[in-house]
């Protein structure tokens, strides 16, 4: 098949979410870092309960599940989570150390990209059994909703076990936890594992033919959606760079505000 072909048939939609969720987060984060690292009185949606219940899950949701889908299209799953292990692993690794140098409070021990990483494996693991024993795809699909639905509802009651147990290892699972350090940014399996997986459902379903959904967008839809698509296409290094550029350049900002009064 011809790359031309390849871009014609490319599932843009995909592209698309995911930018929008990306772009949501990015505006959620300088957000934060206005209204509480550097102590700007705006923003107060942050401390809004209606964002936090509705918001704020909806652009996770978003993010986690059409990665799921995307996974569908890959042709080697496995070869996809081992970079993703490698880039995981050394951003916490990066936060860690400055953690313990500055004492600054970036530490991240589980986030979006281990969630990503775990989900990929399990989904390799079910394709390579499903494969292995030539089991009917209709029954893959049927499990791997069931135990998506399942990690969703536990995951949605697991505050019931908060302080249960304590110890760095449960720290994936996503009960609250005593002796646990402040982490910049955490998201536990529970719920968001299970997510993923009904994305792969929907992306089994819905993209059978690996192709978009919505050909023929048009020249002003494509002229809209293209900057959007770019962004979904490389949330991965957007999201790894994101965070210190907004930060270094709001922290250059009002250096500079300060020096002209």
């Amino acid at each position: 098949m011809s790359g031309k072909r390849l871009a014609k048939d490319r599932a843009w939609e995909l592209d698309f979410l995911r930018g929008l969720a990306i772009l949501a987060m990015l505006y959620m984060h300088t957000s934060w870092d206005l209204r509480y690292e550097f102590g700007i009185d705006v923003c107060s949606y942050l401390y809004k309960n209606w964002f936090w219940t509705f918001i704020q899950p909806a652009i996770v949701v978003t993010f986690v599940s059409v990665s799921g889908m995307c996974s569908t299209f890959s042709r080697n799953n496995v070869k996809r989570g081992l970079k993703l292990l490698v880039v995981t692993i050394a951003m916490y690794l990066a936060t860690f150390i400055i953690y313990t140098v500055t004492g600054i409070e970036c530490l991240i021990l589980f986030n979006v990209l281990a969630v990503l990483t775990c989900g990929i494996f399990l989904y390799a693991l079910i394709t390579f059994i499903e494969k292995k024993l030539n089991v009917d795809p209709k029954v893959i699909n049927l499990i791997m909703g069931i135990l998506g639905l399942y990690i969703v509802i536990v995951g949605c009651n697991i505050h019931y076990m908060d302080n249960a147990v304590d110890s760095l290892i449960f720290i994936p699972i996503g009960f609250d936890m005593p002796s646990v350090p402040i982490m910049a940014d955490y998201m536990p399996l529970f719920p968001w594992l299970g997510v993923f997986l009904i994305g792969c459902v929907i992306g089994r379903i819905c993209y059978k033919d690996k192709k978009t959904l919505f050909a023929g967008k048009g020249k002003v839809m494509t002229a809209v959606a293209r900057p959007v698509e770019f962004i979904g296409r490389h949330s991965l290094i957007i999201y790894l760079v994101h965070q210190p550029i907004v930060y270094t350049l709001l922290y250059v900002i009002f250096m500079l505000i300060r020096a002209g009064r």
